[in-house]
């Protein structure tokens, strides 16, 4: 992946050496669904903490209804605000990488006679207490619509390779790229107004499969979304080397949750998913690679996913 031109984001907010925030949470461990947290590595966590801890992983990722339980409305303790460009080559990469992500959407929204107003992105080690409550590491990469940050512990990266098996080498670097461009399409689904309609459609839902069917399109919106920003830097930057695909299509298809309920309890409960199977992941992402327009990641109106 070519990222070195890249423009870096001043919308980092790196608090790896802040010991985390809030106190008082100790104990357990913390998943961001009550609070409405989005994220790309949560089943993942789900399935390994069931397998760890001996309870049935379906009933944890039965449980992630994150959207539903979102909380627009709802006032929210921010935690002090720490910014500036890291230094490091991860926080420098990270940086990069939601640079371009703000770049090529504010290009996108331009296009339609909209305005792109950015994510903040905090980097943090071990716990974080942000608007979707206390973060910690076991939980992956996610958005928060309550304060429209995207919280990230870069450990997550480390268990992509040797957990998840997601990617190896340089070609990881895409890999992780994606993980990021999925986040912030949280984020664009989230100023286009989807992450509440999609709140109301869980609502209303008549079941637990039914609110994790909607979660599902959620995600994989995301899914393509992250593939129309591939799409758009490329063209601009020419940011895609030989392997790259192949990498994010390799990371999509180990967090799928046919694969890691296969791997957690040995068998699959298509009820229980809720960021959608592996080739799923794949197909979405590679649609908005290939098509590079948000009008094609409309999972809402695809019959079949």
């Amino acid at each position: 992946m070519r990222w070195d031109d890249f423009r870096r984001s001043d919308n980092v907010e790196d608090d790896r050496d802040g010991g985390g925030y809030g106190g008082g949470y100790g104990g357990g461990f913390g998943i961001p669904i009550g609070s409405g947290g989005l994220g790309i590595g949560t089943i993942a966590v789900l399935a390994l903490i069931g397998w760890a801890t001996g309870i049935n992983p379906a009933i944890l990722i039965g449980g992630a209804e994150m959207v539903s339980r979102t909380h627009y409305e709802q006032p929210h303790r921010q935690a002090p605000t720490r910014t500036g460009r890291p230094s490091d080559a991860t926080g420098d990469f990270v940086a990069a990488v939601l640079g371009n992500t703000e770049d090529t959407w504010s290009d996108i929204f331009r296009q339609s006679g909209r305005e792109y107003r950015p994510p903040r992105l905090r980097l943090y080690r071990g716990g974080e207490q942000g608007g979707c409550g206390f973060a910690q590491a076991a939980m992956g990469p996610f958005y928060c619509p309550n304060d429209r940050r995207i919280y990230l512990d870069t450990s997550f990266f480390r268990d992509m390779q040797v957990r998840f098996h997601g990617c190896s080498g340089k070609a990881c670097e895409f890999a992780e790229a994606y993980v990021i461009a999925h986040e912030v399409g949280h984020h664009v689904q989230n100023l286009l107004g989807v992450l509440p309609k999609a709140a109301s459609l869980q609502r209303a839902a008549g079941s637990k499969a039914a609110a994790n069917r909607v979660q599902v399109r959620v995600e994989l919106q995301a899914d393509c979304l992250a593939g129309v920003w591939a799409n758009h830097s490329n063209q601009r930057w020419k940011t895609i080397e030989p392997g790259d695909v192949e990498a994010a299509l390799q990371t999509a298809a180990a967090i799928g949750d046919d694969r890691l309920q296969k791997q957690a309890q040995g068998y699959v409960v298509p009820d229980a998913f809720t960021h959608g199977s592996s080739a799923q992941r794949q197909r979405w992402f590679n649609t908005g690679l290939k098509q590079g327009k948000v009008s094609a990641c409309d999972t809402f109106a695809a019959a079949q996913l």
